[in-house]
Protein backbone atom coordinates (compact mmCIF):
# COMPACT_ATOMS: atom_id res chain seq x y z
CA UNK A 1 0.00 0.00 0.00
CA UNK A 2 3.00 2.35 -0.04
CA UNK A 3 4.19 4.73 -2.61
CA UNK A 4 6.02 2.88 -4.79
CA UNK A 5 9.38 5.67 -5.15
CA UNK A 6 9.53 5.32 -1.53
CA UNK A 7 9.52 1.83 -1.24
CA UNK A 8 12.25 1.81 -4.17
CA UNK A 9 14.02 4.42 -2.79
CA UNK A 10 13.99 2.47 0.93
CA UNK A 11 14.94 -0.87 -1.14
CA UNK A 12 18.09 0.73 -2.72
CA UNK A 13 19.21 2.62 0.68
CA UNK A 14 18.56 -0.87 2.20
CA UNK A 15 20.86 -2.22 -0.28
CA UNK A 16 23.37 0.10 -0.09
CA UNK A 17 23.79 0.07 3.45
CA UNK A 18 24.02 -3.87 3.22
CA UNK A 19 26.58 -3.12 0.66
CA UNK A 20 24.96 -5.01 -1.70
CA UNK A 21 25.88 -4.99 -5.87
CA UNK A 22 22.51 -5.61 -6.82
CA UNK A 23 18.72 -3.95 -6.13
CA UNK A 24 16.15 -5.16 -8.31
CA UNK A 25 12.93 -2.94 -8.37
CA UNK A 26 9.65 -4.79 -10.21
CA UNK A 27 7.46 -2.31 -11.84
CA UNK A 28 5.64 -5.24 -12.67
CA UNK A 29 1.50 -4.48 -14.05
CA UNK A 30 2.43 -0.96 -15.30
CA UNK A 31 0.42 -0.94 -18.54
CA UNK A 32 1.24 2.09 -21.08
CA UNK A 33 -2.17 3.12 -21.65
CA UNK A 34 -2.55 4.30 -18.11
CA UNK A 35 -0.69 7.63 -18.16
CA UNK A 36 -0.74 7.76 -14.37
CA UNK A 37 1.00 4.59 -13.94
CA UNK A 38 3.62 5.88 -16.54
CA UNK A 39 4.20 9.14 -14.45
CA UNK A 40 5.06 6.86 -11.23
CA UNK A 41 7.40 4.85 -13.21
CA UNK A 42 8.84 8.07 -14.40
CA UNK A 43 8.97 9.23 -10.64
CA UNK A 44 10.72 5.93 -9.27
CA UNK A 45 13.71 6.17 -11.34
CA UNK A 46 13.85 10.04 -10.63
CA UNK A 47 13.67 9.17 -6.77
CA UNK A 48 16.18 6.14 -6.89
CA UNK A 49 19.14 8.08 -9.41
CA UNK A 50 18.96 10.84 -5.97
CA UNK A 51 20.74 7.92 -3.92
CA UNK A 52 22.60 5.91 -6.55
CA UNK A 53 23.12 5.56 -10.91
CA UNK A 54 20.37 2.63 -12.71
CA UNK A 55 22.92 0.46 -14.73
CA UNK A 56 20.05 -1.21 -16.19
CA UNK A 57 16.61 -0.84 -17.24
CA UNK A 58 14.99 -3.78 -18.42
CA UNK A 59 11.76 -3.77 -20.64
CA UNK A 60 9.87 -7.25 -19.99
CA UNK A 61 7.90 -8.18 -23.13
CA UNK A 62 4.81 -11.19 -22.61
CA UNK A 63 5.63 -13.33 -26.41
CA UNK A 64 2.34 -13.83 -26.65
CA UNK A 65 1.76 -9.82 -27.37
CA UNK A 66 1.17 -8.93 -30.72
CA UNK A 67 1.83 -5.51 -32.40
CA UNK A 68 0.79 -3.74 -29.11
CA UNK A 69 4.04 -4.84 -28.34
CA UNK A 70 5.63 -2.42 -30.19
CA UNK A 71 3.40 0.85 -28.79
CA UNK A 72 4.48 -0.28 -25.26
CA UNK A 73 7.75 -0.52 -25.93
CA UNK A 74 7.82 2.79 -27.04
CA UNK A 75 5.84 4.30 -24.51
CA UNK A 76 8.35 2.83 -21.74
CA UNK A 77 11.08 4.26 -23.69
CA UNK A 78 9.83 7.55 -23.90
CA UNK A 79 9.67 7.36 -19.99
CA UNK A 80 12.92 5.26 -18.91
CA UNK A 81 16.03 4.84 -20.84
CA UNK A 82 15.67 1.06 -21.94
CA UNK A 83 18.68 -0.91 -21.62
CA UNK A 84 17.48 -4.32 -22.85
CA UNK A 85 14.68 -6.56 -23.62
CA UNK A 86 13.63 -9.68 -21.64
CA UNK A 87 11.22 -12.05 -23.81
CA UNK A 88 8.56 -13.66 -21.38
CA UNK A 89 6.50 -16.67 -22.21
CA UNK A 90 8.47 -18.71 -25.17
CA UNK A 91 7.83 -21.95 -23.12
CA UNK A 92 4.41 -22.33 -24.81
CA UNK A 93 3.06 -21.62 -28.74
CA UNK A 94 4.33 -17.82 -28.93
CA UNK A 95 7.15 -17.31 -31.17
CA UNK A 96 7.33 -13.57 -29.71
CA UNK A 97 8.23 -12.70 -33.46
CA UNK A 98 7.07 -8.79 -32.28
CA UNK A 99 10.30 -8.68 -30.82
CA UNK A 100 12.43 -8.08 -33.90
CA UNK A 101 10.53 -4.52 -34.04
CA UNK A 102 11.20 -3.54 -30.68
CA UNK A 103 14.45 -4.18 -30.56
CA UNK A 104 14.90 -2.33 -33.87
CA UNK A 105 12.77 0.18 -32.84
CA UNK A 106 14.54 1.25 -29.32
CA UNK A 107 18.08 0.38 -30.53
CA UNK A 108 18.70 -2.07 -27.91
CA UNK A 109 19.67 -6.18 -27.18
CA UNK A 110 17.30 -8.93 -26.10
CA UNK A 111 19.10 -9.81 -23.09
CA UNK A 112 17.15 -12.43 -21.79
CA UNK A 113 14.07 -15.00 -22.09
CA UNK A 114 11.22 -16.73 -20.20
CA UNK A 115 10.86 -20.24 -20.34
CA UNK A 116 9.01 -20.48 -17.43
CA UNK A 117 7.47 -19.64 -14.03
CA UNK A 118 10.19 -20.69 -11.58
CA UNK A 119 12.94 -18.50 -10.79
CA UNK A 120 15.67 -20.63 -12.71
CA UNK A 121 13.31 -20.02 -15.59
CA UNK A 122 15.29 -16.83 -17.36
CA UNK A 123 17.78 -17.94 -19.56
CA UNK A 124 20.62 -15.75 -21.71
CA UNK A 125 18.99 -14.79 -25.44
CA UNK A 126 20.50 -16.65 -28.16
CA UNK A 127 19.66 -15.41 -31.77
CA UNK A 128 20.21 -18.43 -33.36
CA UNK A 129 18.07 -20.44 -31.45
CA UNK A 130 15.46 -17.72 -31.70
CA UNK A 131 15.40 -17.39 -35.33
CA UNK A 132 15.54 -20.89 -35.96
CA UNK A 133 11.97 -21.22 -33.79
CA UNK A 134 10.37 -18.69 -35.38
CA UNK A 135 10.95 -19.92 -39.14
CA UNK A 136 10.27 -23.46 -38.04
CA UNK A 137 6.65 -24.98 -38.94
Amino acid sequence: GGDPAAVAFDAVATGMAADVDTVIIDTAGRLHTKTGLMDELGKVKRVIEKQSPIDEVLLVLDATTGQNGLVQARVFAEVVAVTGIVLTKLDGTARGGIVVAVQRELGVPVKLVGLGEGPDDLAPFDARAFVDALIEE
